[in-house]
């Protein structure tokens, strides 16, 4: 009996040493995307800045993260008081892993950061002391993306006034803490095609703009549904959203004409960043129809002939179901 409690203990102890310098690899080594660009220096040229703006505002989404949401309006636009300052929460009660807070992206939060840090960010989710970011931020997407628009943005983000803020820091529950710093991966990036190629840009912009991170089912940290087939939950205090399918399929956009599409984008163009009030129990979304409003048609236009090339996938979902 003894012998056999000798051995259950080394057992026991060799398990929890191999934790342990797991956890210790995962918490020094890990993650690994190698250095930021140190010779990087973006020029912050009118034509890069207004290229910037129109990718952060209304394709890449990144003033939607980056301000605070006000979901008692339609698709939550942004405060105006809070545009690129940050201090959306993503927590527990949506059903992440933690408490999530975007950063402020004006000079006042990374003014002290070099083009190269920014760079490795949005590409990677390294931030500038090498701890990861969590992909709330669909960083994989951004990182297959040509580079040329990632220089852009970070143009338009030199070019904000300071805001001054105090946001808490995020903070990932256990284990996800851990399981997060194995996430980001070196960026895969590619050149930009030919807008005259539409389902080749077209596909290139659905990446630009991570449709498929919310436009695919979504269960347990991993994508588990064919992709932008829809079928991704998402919880609103007043109910469950149901991202719809985006493939050709009667079930998704096999009816859509090419301009029922852009209208659908184009509802709120001509009432940038306002919304119909919605009432407790109505059908709410996290779609920002408020700043898509302002991508241009020829862009409209290649995402949806891409939309169109895609395989027919049936996925017939309940958009919105409220909570009883």
């Amino acid at each position: 009996m003894k012998k056999f409690l000798r051995i259950t203990a080394y057992i026991a102890t060799a398990v929890i040493l191999l934790i342990l310098i797991a956890a210790t690899y995962v918490s020094v080594a890990l993650p690994n995307v190698g250095p930021a660009p140190k010779d990087l220096v973006v020029d912050v040229t009118p034509e890069k800045v207004a290229h910037g703006r129109y990718l952060a505002y209304h394709v890449m989404m990144c003033v939607d993260c980056h301000s605070v949401r006000d979901f008692s309006q339609f698709s939550g636009p942004p405060l105006q008081n809070t545009l690129t300052a940050g201090g959306e929460i993503f927590d527990q009660r949506m059903g992440f892993p933690g408490i999530f807070i975007s950063p402020n992206i004006t000079p006042y939060g990374i003014g002290d950061w070099t083009d190269g840090e920014i760079f490795r960010l949005i590409t990677t989710g390294v931030r500038k002391d090498g701890s990861p970011i969590f992909p709330i931020m669909p960083y994989h997407s951004y990182g297959t993306i040509d580079a040329e628009d990632i220089e852009s943005v970070i143009a338009f983000l030199r070019t904000l006034e300071p805001i001054e803020t105090d946001h808490p820091k995020s903070k990932a529950d256990f284990p996800f803490n851990f399981i997060l710093r194995t996430l980001p991966k070196k960026a895969q990036l590619t050149k930009k095609p030919s807008p005259s190629d539409q389902v080749a840009y077209g596909g290139y912009l659905v990446s630009a703009a991570a449709c498929a991170d919310c436009h695919t089912k979504f269960e347990n940290g991993d994508f588990v549904g064919d992709r932008l087939a829809g079928g991704r939950t998402f919880e609103f205090p007043e109910g469950v959203l149901t991202s719809p399918n985006l493939t050709p399929h009667e079930s998704g956009i096999g009816n859509w004409t090419k301009d029922m599409f852009i209208q659908r984008f184009k509802m709120y163009e001509n009432e940038h960043m306002t919304a119909p009030e919605v009432k407790p129990g109505e059908f709410q979304t996290i779609m920002p129809w408020v700043m898509y409003a302002g991508m241009k048609e020829p862009d409209l236009e290649s995402i949806f002939a891409y939309l169109k090339s895609l395989k027919p996938v049936e996925n017939y979902v309940e958009k919105f179901k409220p909570n009883s």
